[in-house]
């Protein structure tokens, strides 16, 4: 059997304005204002921000969008995840420093994630983190979750089921392919219900369509899955 080369059409990557933010536009906006200080307009914030929900709610999202949003204008940054495990100095030249999925860190992740707290506080800079729950029910050491939760919090929620479909439907426009009611269904019960899971689909199977010249329906999704 033939494999074939599904990341064809791949969505460009997260970013602030491919992120559609339902009930989170009040940090989405503080985000966007957050980006564009230090850009000559005003000095951005060193207070923190913390951003927590449910997986698929967006947080990895937003923090990506953000730190790709600083690299573009010419910022370094400091990064940490639960899949970060290279033990890393603070360095005075980052701009920010970003730590997301904190509730999942080790011990070693969560005194180095402290210490970046420390050296981002003396030196000024901001630090945008997240995690799944609000701040007081992080299973964290104290000093590392009390810095988590004093500055600027927001709760993320999932979109609604109608919210997910006019996001998709809006991304086909864009696209200029066709999703029937049949194969949203079929979409929104087989896979992965958060938006960027979706997203990536839909990227995969416009290219799968493209590249076998056939329209997007069930039976081009199920295709799409035994090649891949």
């Amino acid at each position: 059997m033939q494999q074939l080369a599904l990341d064809i059409g791949l969505f460009n990557g997260p970013s602030l304005s491919n992120y559609w933010a339902g009930p989170n536009a009040e940090a989405l906006r503080h985000l966007e204002l957050w980006v564009g200080h230090g850009q000559g307009t005003a000095p951005r914030s060193p207070v923190p921000t913390y951003l927590w929900g449910p997986p698929g709610c967006g947080k990895s999202h937003l923090l990506q969008a953000a730190r790709e949003a600083l690299r573009a204008q010419g910022s370094t940054v400091g990064w940490m995840d639960a899949d970060s495990h290279d033990a890393l100095d603070f360095d005075e030249a980052w701009s920010a420093v970003f730590l997301d999925d904190v509730h999942l860190y080790t011990a070693a992740q969560q005194q180095q994630a402290f210490n970046w707290f420390v050296n981002a506080q003396t030196w000024q800079r901001p630090v945008l983190a997240a995690g799944e729950l609000a701040p007081a029910d992080l299973v964290l050491r104290d000093d590392l979750r009390t810095r988590l939760g004093w500055g600027h919090i927001y709760s993320l929620q999932l979109l609604s089921e109608p919210e997910r479909r006019a996001v998709l439907r809006q991304a086909a426009d864009a696209r200029g392919i066709f999703l029937s009611d049949e194969v949203m269904d079929y979409m929104l019960k087989r896979f992965s219900r958060d938006l960027g899971s979706l997203m990536e689909l839909l990227g995969l199977l416009d290219g799968y369509a493209l590249q076998t010249q056939r329209a997007i329906t069930i039976p081009l999704i199920k295709s799409m899955m035994e090649n891949a």
